[in-house]
């Protein structure tokens, strides 16, 4: 379940800015960077390197020389040759390194908002905080990294696919069961192998061949775990000597077997909640 989206301070805006850390390996690193849009707690950045989920980076205004401390929520673009786009939170919400006066929030308009979001390896249900920059991320890669109590570590969630009717009256549950049914498929399946390219957001990329195609999507096989909701890069036909074209393709339905076919929805798809890949 989506939070409700409200009145966004975002300002699109390009700042020149330098990044830096400790990778995976723990060896400082600076590089460039630029911002894409910002708002009030956080900001769109396009960096020439890689960054980590929940890793903390120093940003750098290259302007007024300010700097504040970020975490890294998630990519928002695929990566390219190493870089990439990336949501970042601010750490100390009052830190303003841009030298841009936000205006108050008005009594009516929410702190924040909140989704039903689905641990993609316990399967829980949790109604939880949603930021601006995780709807971002959600919106785009559509995943997000946060600590599972039942799993005791960090795990990718994503929205949960249906509501869930607890404590709904009895009329109210089964319509909940009548909306969960399976219903016809829109559109139908071909089985036809092609070799298809498909790529994650960060920085993944897979050779393999469609089992079934259809005009709402297509079925591949695939040894890479793919989840529910995950934004994923899709060209097929893939032929390496002509120019790719990507359609985004949201994974629908995925089985954890090996070699099983992971379906994807195309992009005319109006929610990824909604597409079974049926």
């Amino acid at each position: 379940m989506q939070p409700e989206r409200r009145h966004s301070d975002r300002v699109m805006l390009t700042i020149p800015l330098s990044v830096s850390g400790v990778d995976s390996q723990g060896r400082p690193f600076e590089a460039d960077a630029r911002t894409i849009s910002l708002n009030r707690n956080g900001l769109l950045i396009e960096a020439a390197r890689p960054l980590r989920l929940g890793q903390v980076v120093r940003l750098t205004n290259q302007l007024g020389r300010r700097t504040a401390e970020f975490r890294v929520v998630g990519p928002v673009a695929p990566l390219v040759e190493g870089a990439g786009q990336w949501a970042l939170e601010a750490l100390e919400p009052d830190s303003n390194i841009w030298g841009i006066k936000f205006p108050p929030l008005a009594a009516s308009e929410p702190q924040e908002a909140r989704g039903i979001l689905e641990c993609r390896l316990c399967h829980a249900v949790i109604l939880m905080r949603v930021s601006q920059m995780e709807a971002e991320v959600l919106a785009t890669s559509g995943l997000l990294s946060k600590h599972c109590a039942a799993c005791g570590r960090e795990t990718p969630w994503s929205y949960a696919e249906k509501h869930i009717a607890m404590g709904a009256p009895t009329d109210e549950t089964e319509m909940f069961d009548a909306a969960s049914q399976p219903s016809r498929r829109k559109h139908e399946r071909v089985s036809l192998q092609l070799p298809i390219l498909v790529r994650d957001f960060y920085g993944g990329a897979e050779i393999t061949r469609s089992e079934n195609i259809s005009k709402g999507g297509l079925c591949f096989a695939s040894d890479v775990v793919y989840h529910v909701g995950q934004g994923l890069r899709v060209v097929c036909p893939y032929n390496p000597a002509s120019q790719a074209i990507e359609t985004s393709a949201p994974a629908a339905t995925t089985c954890p077997r090996s070699n099983a076919p992971s379906a994807v929805p195309d992009s005319t798809a109006p929610t990824t909640q909604s597409v079974t890949g049926r």
